[in-house]
């Protein structure tokens, strides 16, 4: 019995003098691997923002190019770690990582399809998308100006300043309407005249106070004009479309518009125009006869 223990104590010993000499023997490997894991991670960040810049300042394209330096970056990690897994001598690993995530990319595919689906429309977006940084954009219901690009997600900064993000693939399959492209942007606004009034003359005076706003854009492509919308109960509506630079769609297009139907509005007073409101009339059905209506007096003019 004393010779079985001795001779288990004697493995044991055996074993971890085995592990200890061999742990010794990789030391200088596993030194290797570590140090080529951190200059593969130097390297990678530093050719990423190497490439984010020279991209950025031929396509002057801020989106494209964070979106594919931080991709060369992750790129260079990852292959680092597998050089460095091998030197290291745990080549093994290395390879079974491979494997493991090769057997399990049909079931993560199935788990995280969405995030999949995002990323490759990151991809797609970085190259081919319907806006650049700071355009103001209408995604579905979300309206503001455009932050970001990540691999999942579109950053949206709304005018009421709220941080919308919102997936790559709804990105890339709802309707993008961008207001700010090529700059332009038409607005519209309806002004009710008198029927007694005339028309031309009024439409006139609207052409003359577009025409002397300079904020407001006329030429070949982006013609202003005023038309007649409807005969209200109480008014005929002249509807009013002019061109204003939508750069900063936030704040000077939104001033502009308001410029010009303020204007609008005090040239149409000066020149006797009419601007009457809706006239509400009241029904009664029912058995009665006499509706009780009484005026009151005016407190500023006893006399009335």
């Amino acid at each position: 019995m004393e010779q079985d223990d001795s001779f288990q104590v004697t493995s044991i010993d055996e074993a971890f003098k085995s592990f200890y000499d061999s742990f010794i023997e990789q030391v200088p490997n596993i030194g290797m691997g570590i140090l080529i894991i951190i200059l593969g991670v130097l390297l990678g960040t530093w050719i990423g923002n190497f490439a984010k810049n020279r991209i950025s300042y031929r396509t002057r394209d801020p989106l494209m190019s964070k979106f594919l330096g931080k991709s060369i970056r992750i790129l260079f990690i990852v292959i680092s770690i597998m050089i460095g897994l091998r030197a290291a001598g745990l080549g093994g690993i290395a390879t079974g990582i491979l494997t493991a995530a090769g057997a399990s990319a049909v079931v993560l595919g199935f788990a995280f399809k969405d995030i999949g689906e995002n990323f490759i429309a990151g991809i797609k977006l970085s190259f081919n998308r319907p806006f650049n940084i700071n355009d103001t954009v209408e995604v579905g219901n979300n309206f503001g100006k455009v932050k970001a690009l990540e691999f999942r997600y579109t950053k949206l900064k709304t005018f009421d300043g709220k941080d919308v993000y919102i997936p790559n693939s709804d990105v890339l399959t709802e309707p993008v309407t961008n207001f700010t492209e090529d700059g332009f942007f038409r607005w519209d606004f309806v002004v009710g005249i008198a029927y007694e009034n005339d028309i031309d003359g009024a439409k006139a005076i609207i052409m003359k106070v577009i025409e002397e706003i300079p904020d407001v854009i006329e030429d070949e492509d982006h013609q202003n004009f005023v038309i007649e919308e409807e005969l209200a109960t109480s008014t005929v509506n002249l509807k009013v479309f002019f061109w204003v630079d939508t750069t900063d769609f936030r704040r000077g297009a939104l001033i502009q518009r308001g410029m010009v139907i303020r204007k609008v509005k005090e040239e149409l007073e000066k020149a006797g125009y009419y601007l009457p409101a809706d006239i509400q009339e009241i029904k009664l059905y029912g058995p009665e006869k006499n509706f009780p209506v009484r005026l009151s007096k005016d407190e500023k003019n006893p006399k009335s």
